[in-house]
């Protein structure tokens, strides 16, 4: 048996957004990629408040992987469905966000070193991944751009803009203020 034949090969599929959605998508993610570029140069060049706890393995991992996510999440999701370039991008992305999950289950930098309320997206990210996957390989596509649209929106831009929240790491970097003493998060 070929490998066609375990996989049945879809047509390419065009646009499958509404183009309110894909505006919307197209937005929220570079205002999130702008946010963190921001934040992370403020970072980079001194200008934003100290955070030691940055050093952790744990959130550069995330960082690591998350930003890159924004913009090839976005891509993939706007773009044409179906061929070799899609599945291709597609999988990264997924394996991107899969270890930005894993990541944040050892950051917990504020709420005392415990489980915070934005770890809930990690754990629709350890559904949502498999879930699509899976979705796909049945061959139930409008399962599987359910399952992704839902979680690009949740898990990317929707978390990503969270972490703009007060107090939290990218916070600090995008609009801290270096003069202000910031809490240790030891």
């Amino acid at each position: 048996m070929t490998a066609t034949a375990l996989s049945p090969r879809l047509p390419a599929q065009d646009f499958d957004l509404p183009k309110w959605l894909r505006i919307a998508a197209a937005s929220g993610a570079m205002v999130l990629l702008a946010l963190c570029t921001y934040g992370f140069l403020r970072w980079m060049l001194g200008f934003a408040p100290a955070t030691p706890w940055v050093r952790d393995v744990a959130l550069a991992t995330h960082l690591i992987t998350v930003i890159p996510a924004i913009p090839l999440g976005t891509y993939v999701i706007l773009s044409r469905k179906g061929g070799a370039r899609h599945k291709l991008l597609g999988k990264i992305w997924l394996s991107l966000m899969f270890i930005t999950a894993i990541a944040t289950v050892f950051i917990r930098n504020i709420n005392d070193g415990q489980f915070s309320w934005i770890h809930l997206f990690t754990l629709l990210t350890f559904i949502a991944v498999p879930q699509a996957i899976i979705s796909a390989r049945q061959g139930r596509i409008e399962a599987h751009k359910k399952h992704l649209r839902n979680f690009f929106i949740g898990a990317l831009v929707i978390a990503g803009l969270t972490a703009f929240a007060p107090g939290r790491t990218m916070w600090q970097w995008a609009f801290g203020d270096r003069a202000i003493e910031q809490p240790s998060h030891d």
